[in-house]
């Protein structure tokens, strides 16, 4: 690994924790060696506590972290001595250590630490890193293991085996290691946890992290056991979209729950050309045990998920429990999970362990470490999936939704709100700013022309690869044209708002169809319209006919998709003056024509509430949620009350 600590970026004045989030991003950088959401580093820092009293405070990043992007806010702090007294105890059981790790929080409302933070409380150096390099759990799984990284380390690395818990860990660390001699001591490989890295320098211990994991990797390339092999899995150019919806309904239905099915191509050419062989490879064993327990039930090849599936359809339960993942020689590698985050993680670790199985077998004797017995007991070592049940218990929780028009204004308003409860989001936008309006992995931005069929077909196919189908849409994208009387409405004005406030529509509500079919608890759809529908305005003829076809085509709808459990419902929004339609110098001038003041103008309505886009975007939300799985058809005014209307 190379060294690009880089100059200027940390300097004599920087805080120990910039110090500490400086070396998570380089170490973090190199995906293909160290895993980035697979580790954690950590600060003690000297703190007056509420007595002022002197105590080191450590400062960890919180479980699931990603090293290469980890800001301060991802840090939790921790009453280190309050975590180091636990060693007093003979034993702890894993939870009743959980209990007291969550409890050493400073802030109690501050993130989950991750489990192994004890091991970091115990090694009493300033800066400790703890990562999973890829070449040292290639030696650590094969024959006479130990012998190779006292061959690899002599004195420099410390091998603590047998301690399957945090607590036990720790509690493995010698005493008469403390201080550390630090001229010859680098670091701790503790099979079940991987290596921890430590200094009272963090530059240092960087540098360490480093040396220790080059060695390794010095050691398999001097056996022709480093270079890997690429996967090869050009994704097919046929459409994918219905093929791959069915097949996460089906892995939806053997979860029983709804579940993102997740392609990766962007990561497949980090893989090695032995991926396919994973499902048998896992059954001999894995090389950690938090791989161990991501990976239960054991991945399947494409066949044996279909004949599971056809098996427990036929009224059987399943040959087998749902599987993480789905291998396949023409689409590769499929992830199942709730999250999109954690279909990331599923995918990270079946790359890793095709690349750690492929030079494996170039060494020549691999012999996992962690027995199919052993994969079977409890492992609470990754804690992404222990807050993942938290994860069920929001209300779109692996499922997908479609916003048209999500760049800005509602549409943007409906994105945010839908990601708030857990959904997947595909936004489409003619706005190039919708790709980039959020970066993480439950989010998907599509630059689209709505008008084009092309393009909106691309961009479903796009949303199924991503996430493997459609539960929810939202028809939200349109144009309000200037205001022209009848007589002077030119043909071309008139068909540009049909083209796209009504024609741009019926495209997408034909390409979501089939999707929408495949939803685990039926498809749902909620259309803006507009409060013009009902009362229309004189000069706003084209916008107003736009609409109103529009939601006679929503209603149609929901008479012909009734029978595939799909519910359509529609808006009538009006007023909603925090859209890209109403500036301050429109709002001013509509104001002064009514002779009233801004703040009359906005809240104008029986009920004199201000609207804005993220009402009508929970709204939405809540419409597309279990509070209304029982209504299809209804129109629903959202304007603080109209007498035009009612």
């Amino acid at each position: 690994m190379k060294n690009d600590w880089g100059n200027g970026e940390v300097s004599p004045q920087s805080s120990h924790l910039e110090i500490c989030l400086h070396a998570s991003h380089r170490i973090g950088q190199s995906k293909t060696r160290v895993l980035p959401h697979w580790g954690s580093v950590s600060v003690k820092i000297p703190t007056a506590n509420l007595f002022g009293e002197a105590e080191d405070v450590l400062w960890i990043s919180a479980a699931g972290q990603d090293l290469r992007t980890i800001r301060a806010d991802g840090f939790t702090a921790l009453h280190s001595a309050a975590l180091v007294s636990l060693l007093k105890l003979d034993h702890l059981a894993e939870e009743q250590y959980l209990n007291s790790l969550y409890c050493s929080r400073v802030e109690a409302n501050a993130p989950l630490p991750p489990p192994e933070a004890l091991i970091h409380a115990v090694i009493p150096s300033r800066y400790v890193f703890h990562i999973y390099p890829e070449a040292l759990l290639v030696i650590a799984n094969s024959t006479s293991w130990k012998e190779r990284l006292e061959q690899v380390y002599q004195q420099a690395l410390l091998v603590i085996d047998g301690t399957p818990t945090n607590f036990s860990s720790a509690k493995a660390i010698p005493p008469a290691l403390i201080p550390w001699p630090s001229a010859m001591l680098e670091g701790i490989y503790l099979p079940d946890k991987g290596l921890f890295v430590f200094s009272d320098d963090g530059r240092e211990a960087y540098a360490r992290t480093l040396s220790l994991v080059s060695r390794a990797e010095g050691y398999l390339q001097s056996r022709q056991a480093w270079s890997v092999k690429p996967a090869e899995f050009p994704l097919p150019e046929r459409p994918l979209r219905q093929e791959l919806a069915s097949l996460r309904k089906a892995a939806a239905e053997l979860a029983g729950y709804p579940a993102l099915l997740c392609m990766h191509p962007d990561l497949m050419n980090q893989g090695s050309h032995l991926l396919p062989e994973l499902p048998a490879f896992f059954q001999k064993g894995a090389v950690t045990p938090a791989q161990a327990a991501m990976m239960q039930p054991l991945p399947v090849v494409k066949q044996d998920f279909e004949a599971n599936i056809d098996h427990y359809r036929a009224g059987g339960e399943g040959l087998n429990p749902p599987s993480p993942a789905i291998l396949d020689a023409e689409l590769g590698m499929l992830t199942i999970s709730r999250t999109a985050m954690e279909a990331r993680l599923l995918a990270d670790v079946c790359l890793q362990a095709s690349r750690v199985l492929a030079r494996a077998v170039a060494l020549g004797d691999y012999q996992p470490h962690f027995q199919p017995e052993i994969q079977k007991r409890e492992t609470p070592g990754n804690e992404m999936l222990r807050q993942g049940a938290a994860v069920q218990a929001e209300m779109f929780a692996g499922e997908v939704a479609l916003v048209t028009g999500g760049a800005s204004g509602i549409g943007k308003a409906c994105v945010e709100s839908l990601l708030r409860r857990g959904a997947a989001v595909v936004s489409m936008d003619i706005n190039p700013v919708v790709k980039t309006l959020y970066d993480r992995p439950d989010y998907l931005g599509f630059e689209c022309d709505l008008t084009d069929e092309t393009a909106v077909i691309q961009g479903f196919e796009a949303a199924a690869r991503a996430f493997g189908g459609l539960d929810m849409l939202v028809l939200n994208a349109g144009i309000f044209p200037p205001g022209i009387r009848i007589e002077a409405l030119d043909l071309a004005s008139w068909q540009k708002a049909m083209r796209i406030n009504l024609d741009s529509y019926l495209i997408v509500m034909r390409e979501a169809y089939p999707l929408l079919k495949y939803s685990l608890r039926g498809g749902r759809v909620v259309l803006n319209a507009s409060k013009n529908v009902l009362a229309p305005g004189a000069g706003a003829a084209a916008y107003s006919s736009s609409k109103a076809a529009v939601t006679q085509l929503a209603r149609v709808a929901a008479l012909e998709w009734g029978k595939d459990r799909i519910r359509i419902n529609i808006i009538h929004p009006d007023a909603v003056f925090d859209t890209g339609i109403w500036t301050e110098e429109v709002l001013q001038a509509r104001a002064a024509h009514y002779g009233l003041t801004l703040q009359q103008y906005k809240t104008r309505n029986l009920l004199g509430v201000e609207l804005n886009s993220h009402y009508v975007g929970e709204l939405v939300a809540e419409m597309l949620g279990p509070l209304f799985e029982k209504i299809t058809g209804a129109q629903i005014p959202v304007d603080g009350g109209s007498d035009r209307i009612i």
